[in-house]
């Protein structure tokens, strides 16, 4: 699905797969963009890998900018005063979603906010400690933020509510400066994170490496025994992390048939269509085999992650959300429990499947920005793993820029499950599909997350001007303009 070169940019309307979107951005260009389970209609240079590369200025992509303004909720403690949102819901809806229509409008929304109400889901929870944030008040709204490729301007509030905000935060430097809470989510609502959950659990992979019970250098079979003879057979876990194996996993989220979409079959996230899917995960993914080497290029598949849980949960001996609740949720101070949908016998859903509060994403987000240290100055992440996450392999790089799909992110690399969008090397991402994004910087101190029920999987548009939005505050607030 990669173009030809010389391939001519499609109509508008055109619907294509991104993994990669490049936009000017004072630190972070271009931006990296995953993609799963869907397609943004745009009009774009298409590529399965992924690339969507804006003109200048175009007319062609048009999402009306209203002036709203959603009023703040309280950032203190308590429920939190609904905004404007999305639109209301026209009729009611059933209690529990239709299986195979959950991820779609109308559901959606909901559906985000509720996965345990629907779907198996293992805790992941919080200690006796939690540690609170410091706050002030900023003008976060009434930040002007340039559209990323039209001569137009929103507020940042305009931004938030244009995108389909569930709700959004900001810190600096471990100060509350910004956060807000739309429609019916509220403080201390879980939302579903998509792949930022793979952030989650690659950190979580070197919280045992620096306890040494597990060694990103050994086999992945010598933790997970199920999987040998798969295509995992000689993939090491560091390879797991940076998204460098061979194993065959296809991403065409529109073909019901690629791997992708038979992995939500086995763990039981949509209706069973192929009756040979095994009905575990762990069954899955022992059936994938190998198309390449194994330590090769960057190749982002979700299967990698989900092979991480069963590393984490063989090397520690429990289940892996029990392993994250140990080692990384109670250790930061989290506020509120989390959560990570499971299949039919228990086995977390690591790719795609936590749940979390806003305000514990922007704890873990603070984590890197500050050398791995919580908000109460106690060491969660040990230095290196911290230092390693920023500076990446000595051959990164070169495996990004020789991915089968092109990037189009110059210098760019994945590293410990984050992406870094050019050759800085000091703001980075991690990224879910409908809008989930944490955003960190450590030149400025400043994190950003936003929880988000785009209709889409991806909205190009919506995308950028989130991104833009949080590198404006980034820089005014490091400037004292905010």
């Amino acid at each position: 699905m990669a173009p030809e070169p010389g391939a001519t940019t499609p109509a508008a309307g055109t619907e294509v797969g991104i993994d990669t979107i490049p936009i000017p951005l004072p630190l972070a260009v271009p931006l990296p963009l995953e993609t799963e389970r869907g397609s943004v209609s745009a009009t774009a240079s298409p590529d399965h890998g992924g690339v969507y590369e804006p003109p200048p200025v175009t007319g062609a992509i048009t999402v009306p900018v209203e002036p709203i303004l959603p009023a703040p909720v309280s950032a203190a403690p308590g429920p939190a005063a609904p905004g404007p949102a999305a639109p209301p819901l026209a009729a009611p809806l059933p209690a529990v979603p239709p299986l195979d229509q959950w991820q779609f409008a109308p559901y959606l929304q909901w559906s985000m906010q509720h996965i345990e109400d629907f779907l198996p889901v293992h805790p992941i929870r919080r200690g006796d400690r939690a540690v609170d944030f410091g706050r002030r008040d900023a003008d976060i709204g009434g930040l002007t933020v340039m559209h990323p490729w039209e001569d137009r301007s929103a507020s940042f509030s305009e931004v938030m509510a244009s995108t389909h905000t569930d709700g959004w935060m900001i810190l600096h430097r471990g100060t509350v400066v910004g956060e807000e809470y739309l429609g019916e989510f509220g403080v201390g609502g879980m939302h579903l994170l998509m792949s930022v959950s793979k952030s989650l659990t690659a950190t979580v992979a070197g919280l045992l490496a620096e306890s040494e019970q597990l060694d990103l250098d050994t086999l992945v079979t010598a933790y997970v025994p199920e999987l040998a003879g798969s295509g995992y057979e000689g993939a090491l876990v560091r390879h797991l992390v940076d998204m460098r194996t061979g194993v065959r996993f296809s991403e065409e989220y529109l073909n019901d048939a690629a791997e992708v979409r038979l992995l939500e079959e086995a763990i039981g996230w949509a209706p069973r269509r192929h009756p040979g899917v095994p009905d575990t995960l762990l069954g899955f993914l022992a059936t994938l085999g190998q198309k390449g080497p194994h330590g090769g290029a960057f190749d982002y598949k979700s299967c990698e992650t989900d092979a991480l849980g069963f590393v984490i949960q063989g090397a520690a001996g429990a289940h892996a959300a029990e392993v994250m609740s140990e080692r990384l949720w109670r250790p930061m101070g989290a506020e509120f429990d989390a959560h990570v949908g499971v299949d039919g016998v228990g086995a977390g859903m690591f790719d795609g499947g936590v749940s979390a509060a806003m305000r514990d994403l922007a704890r873990f987000g603070h984590l890197y920005v500050n050398g791995g240290c919580a908000l109460d100055g106690a060491r969660v992440l040990p230095e290196w793993w911290v230092a390693d996450t920023f500076t990446g392999g000595p051959d990164s790089r070169a495996a990004f820029a020789g991915s089968p799909e092109p990037t189009f992110m110059p210098g760019g690399m994945y590293r410990n499950g984050f992406w870094f969008p050019g050759e800085s090397g000091d703001v980075m991402l991690a990224l879910g599909i409908h809008g989930q994004m944490i955003y960190m910087n450590r030149l400025t101190g400043v994190v950003g997350v936003k929880v988000s029920s785009w209709p889409t999987p991806q909205d190009a548009e919506k995308l950028f001007w989130t991104v833009r939005a949080f590198e404006t505050a980034s820089w005014a607030l490091e400037t004292g303009a905010a």
